[in-house]
């Protein structure tokens, strides 16, 4: 005698209710029909977290993407972060990646691992822990985690990929220093230094799904245009007026951006280079300009889509 439990089946009805098939022509490119929003080109300003109370200020681009959840791209949620000193904030991302710049201040991260230590222009990278962020004085941090990817594939944060890291400020700016000062330095697209996690030894990223630049743009240069297929977050460290990034979806037969858009480089603030689309970086100013750009290409890199290109003079 069979002891099987009987499974009630589905009604047909019910597996059907949400099925479409479309015409192979008609839905083959969902970004060009406008199906899938495109990102816009959006900036943040630093008076957001200027002052007030103790807070996660999400740059969140949610309305544009359609996303029933926080996002500034995709597949990425960008924060501005204040904390006063003697307070704490705790947060627990649905996340496998949290990477974060200390803008200002000097605090602790406590995680079940540890407290991990911080002061101004350190880079902390966490792999999507619950942490409580405690301020020795006023603080603020540009915070970027992966959980619009998690939201978007219905996941939860399980098994971290990597221990918690810190590169602080110190060793990156000897780095970049010296990547400054290389002879070839002036025959390369860009200064800057990549942080990288040995963990991730085919993507060369800070994370599985991060990417973290940090680079210099001297007085009176350009760096020339180049696109990638990965959601650029950027965050201005520090810039003089007359600094900016120019971005635009097609180039010029001379290399520069048809019809661009123009985002001036404020200190403290942040913008968004939309995937696929050329960009430059100029620096007018008198001033060394310090950006940095956070991006998914961690992610993009290990799937083979990140598609870099860079326009390159005669």
């Amino acid at each position: 005698m069979s002891t099987e439990t009987a499974v009630a089946q589905i009604p047909l009805e019910k597996l059907t209710r949400d099925t479409q098939i479309f015409e192979y022509s008609k839905a083959a490119n969902p970004i060009e029909s406008g199906a899938t929003p495109s990102i816009p080109i959006r900036q943040f300003a630093a008076d957001l977290y200027a002052d007030g109370e103790s807070r996660f200020i999400p740059l969140d681009l949610s309305k544009e993407l359609r996303t029933p959840y926080p996002a500034t791209g995709p597949s990425l949620l960008a924060s501005f972060v204040r904390i006063r000193g003697g307070e704490r904030l705790t947060s627990a991302p649905n996340a496998s990646s949290e990477f974060f710049y200390v803008i200002r201040g000097k605090g602790r991260t406590e995680t079940a691992d540890g407290s991990i230590a911080w002061k101004e222009g350190d880079f902390v990278a966490l792999p999507g822990v619950e942490a409580i962020h405690v301020a020795e004085t006023d603080s603020a941090f540009y915070l970027v985690n992966d959980s619009p990817l998690f939201e978007y594939l219905g996941a939860q944060r399980g098994k971290p990929r990597f221990e918690p890291t810190v590169y602080s400020r110190e060793e990156v700016m000897k780095e970049l220093e010296e990547a400054k000062n290389d002879p070839l330095a002036s025959t390369r697209s860009r200064i800057s230094v990549l942080l990288a996690n040995k963990r991730f030894e085919q993507t060369m990223t800070i994370t599985h799904t991060l990417w973290t630049m940090f680079g210099v743009v001297a007085p009176g240069t350009r760096q020339l245009p180049h696109r990638h297929q990965s959601v650029a977050l950027d965050f201005v460290v520090d810039a003089q007026p007359g600094a900016y990034t120019l971005v635009g979806p097609e180039l010029n037969a001379d290399g520069t951006i048809k019809d661009a858009i123009r985002v001036d480089w404020v200190k403290g603030a942040a913008f968004v280079t939309p995937p696929g689309y050329w960009h430059e970086h100029v620096n007018a100013s008198n001033a060394e300009a310090y950006v940095m750009p956070i991006q998914d290409a961690g992610l993009h890199t290990y799937l083979r889509t990140l598609d870099i290109q860079f326009f390159t003079e005669d």
